[in-house]
């Protein structure tokens, strides 16, 4: 009976040190995530309690997963453009084609090959899913409710940080990070990004493809249905582009055709979605008092840049709500 108790009482007194110190090491990566050790330790502790789809101990895809998020998941659309991979079916092609009407395009296949010579053709991106791995991803939104969130080292901690379009970083490290891995733009949203940073190009046409080719290297477009900069600083070989066919397959799958297109949070959202084991999502939605602007910008009243005529908005958001209320990814509200 005695060694019974004593054996129980170490088992006991093991399990409330692994859970205090697990504790401790995920309070000190807050405040300085930049520490590998105490990542590192976390990620061990994870996999612990990991149910063996993923190496966290929740993953994106569970055992026992529910019918509505089974049934629109589908890993074998990859998310990004390759060789291999770059035909494209008429009905995809045409629809993508007409998303901003432009008339007689060069021919794909031409386009696609230029492209490849320029940039990467890594055709295995993000296909180590398993039981080792564990991937954190930060999906960041441009939204005001950032401002005060002070989410920025929670941000940083992330493997994988998914910025977008003109979003800057300096000025508002506290709030909203100082990693990017990622940065989504299409022509007429690019900025320069740093040589460390990956360019996810969303393409809306065929002369989208021509010009990052252009951008990166002769400068010769600088016109698509708008003015955009002819060059951009870009390290080559970290670009990357979002495949017309997820394109659609977000739009048809995971919207229902609501709206003319996903917006590029949208599209960004299940761009991590479909990448990593464990998404977190900032910066989406208005603020605390209902207001929509950027976090870079005064706070005004309205949501003009939210009624922009060719996305649902709401279902969007319905549809993320789901995702999230289903335990698929984390929404952080901000302030």
């Amino acid at each position: 009976m005695y060694l019974s108790m004593q054996k129980n009482f170490r088992t006991f007194t093991v399990l409330a040190f692994i859970v205090t110190f697990t504790m401790f090491l995920f309070s000190f990566t807050l405040r300085d995530p930049s520490l590998y050790f105490f990542k590192y330790a976390i990620r061990k502790s994870d996999s612990f309690f990991s149910n063996g789809q993923c190496g966290c101990r929740e993953c994106m895809t569970e055992l026992d997963d529910d019918p509505w998020f089974t049934e629109r998941f589908n890993l074998s659309v990859p998310p990004l453009m390759s060789r291999r991979n770059s035909l494209l079916t008429d009905d995809t092609y045409h629809w993508w084609q007409r998303l901003q009407g432009q008339k007689d395009p060069a021919n794909f296949r031409e386009v696609v090959e230029k492209l490849f010579q320029v940039i990467p053709d890594d055709d295995d991106l993000y296909k180590d899913a398993g039981p080792e791995r564990c991937r954190t991803c930060a999906v960041v939104g441009n939204s005001g409710n950032l401002k005060g969130s002070r989410y920025g080292p929670l941000i940083d901690s992330s493997d994988v940080i998914i910025r977008m379009n003109m979003a800057p970083t300096s000025g508002f490290e506290e709030d909203v990070g100082s990693r990017t891995t990622h940065h989504v733009m299409y022509p007429e949203s690019a900025i320069d990004l740093d040589n460390t940073t990956s360019l996810l190009l969303i393409p809306f046409k065929t002369l989208d493809l021509q010009w990052i080719t252009s951008a990166l290297t002769t400068g010769s477009i600088n016109e698509t249905y708008v003015p955009v900069r002819s060059r951009i600083k870009a390290n080559k070989n970290r670009v990357l582009i979002y495949s017309p066919t997820f394109f659609k397959y977000v739009y048809d799958t995971w919207l229902e055709r609501h709206g003319q297109y996903p917006s590029t949070g949208f599209l960004s959202l299940l761009f991590a979605v479909h990448i990593c084991d464990k998404v977190n999502v900032y910066g989406f939605g208005a603020d605390r008092y209902g207001n929509w602007h950027h976090y870079w910008q005064k706070n005004y009243h309205g949501g003009e840049f939210r009624k922009t005529g060719v996305h649902d908005a709401d279902h969007e958001h319905n549809v993320t709500m789901l995702l999230a209320d289903k335990h698929k990814i984390n929404i952080f509200k901000g302030f």
